[in-house]
């Protein structure tokens, strides 16, 4: 038994969806990227169906942040109970509730409960966990309640899409290119620019130039997790183009025996109210999807091509 304060915050909005429809957002734990703007990439490790055990990559006051949690689904009360199993110093413990209330009017109560301690309960670092708790809590109910509130048009509004490229080459070269993006703006022409940092081993944070079909330019930035032995980096994009409320993807190399299958896939949320101003007057969410779908197409294969020409330049010859 620690000495350590046991700190309590709760969060809470009203959302105007159904309940069953709010619960099953948060249910869906790793589609929280989309939702979810600290939120980074999220592994199912486990799960029965009512117990599970996620690995979250989420930022917290500027840092990308990991841990290892155990939460127990129950959808009869709607509840969520959720435990940190591996948490990050300075947190000691994190525990918390996602709770669901079905109010009149086919409106929600949507709450989120935190207790935690804090290492040696040190001022700086207990305020910092405050901070972190507050701003993340606040940021991804209000993500959640705007998400929940357009659920009847979700399909037009969520576009997933793939492009894959086959290298006959072994997978390693083809990822190797991939992982080194800092090397990009020397490599592919539509990367003009891109500053990144690897603070901790896998963890990449980076800010790009990405120059569009017409010549003009426009920055994102991104927070990669990046998967060496799997063959895989996964990453959300945390400042996105006009017409992308949010973006996640992956890049996935796999070697079968005879070549490589590379893989650019993309899960984008468009941004409803930036379609006429970004597409001109009367474009609709049918022409936004065609236009994310062809501008992240065309640069995802620019660079699946390029990495495939590089592996296969590796070969040896004859």
């Amino acid at each position: 038994m620690t000495g350590e304060r046991v700190h309590r915050t709760s969060h809470s909005t009203e959302v105007a969806a159904p309940a069953g429809i709010v619960y099953g957002l948060i249910a869906d734990a790793e589609r929280w990227p989309l939702f979810f703007p600290p939120n980074v990439h999220v592994e199912r490790l486990e799960t029965d169906g009512i117990n599970e055990r996620l690995r979250m990559w989420a930022t917290a006051n500027g840092q990308v942040r990991s841990w290892i949690s155990q939460r127990v689904q129950d959808p009869a009360t709607r509840r969520v109970e959720f435990c940190q199993s591996h948490p990050q110093a300075p947190v000691r413990t994190m525990r918390g509730t996602w709770a669901v209330e079905e109010l009149p009017g086919n409106t929600t109560l949507l709450t989120l409960l935190h207790d935690f301690t804090v290492h040696g309960d040190r001022p700086q670092d207990t305020a910092w966990v405050e901070r972190a708790v507050d701003t993340n809590s606040r940021a991804e109910l209000a993500g959640l309640k705007q998400l929940a509130e357009r659920w009847t048009r979700l399909d037009e509004l969520v576009l997933s899409f793939q492009d894959t490229v086959r290298v006959d080459a072994p997978a390693e070269p083809v990822y190797d290119f991939l992982y080194r993006a800092a090397d990009w703006p020397r490599l592919i022409p539509h990367v003009a620019r891109l500053d990144l940092t690897e603070d901790q081993p896998g963890v990449q944070v980076m800010t790009m130039d990405t120059l569009t079909a017409d010549g003009a330019a426009h920055t994102t930035r991104s927070v990669r997790i990046c998967f060496p032995h799997a063959g895989r980096i996964v990453y959300k994009q945390t400042a996105t183009p006009a017409l992308m409320e949010a973006h996640t993807g992956e890049w996935s190399v796999v070697f079968d025996g005879s070549g490589t299958t590379a893989v650019a896939q993309h899960t984008v949320v468009l941004r409803e109210d930036a379609v006429e101003r970004v597409l001109g007057p009367g474009a609709d969410l049918a022409q936004a999807r065609r236009h994310v779908r062809e501008a992240l197409g065309r640069n995802s294969t620019a660079t699946l091509e390029l990495a495939r020409r590089h592996a296969q330049s590796t070969l040896p010859a004859g």
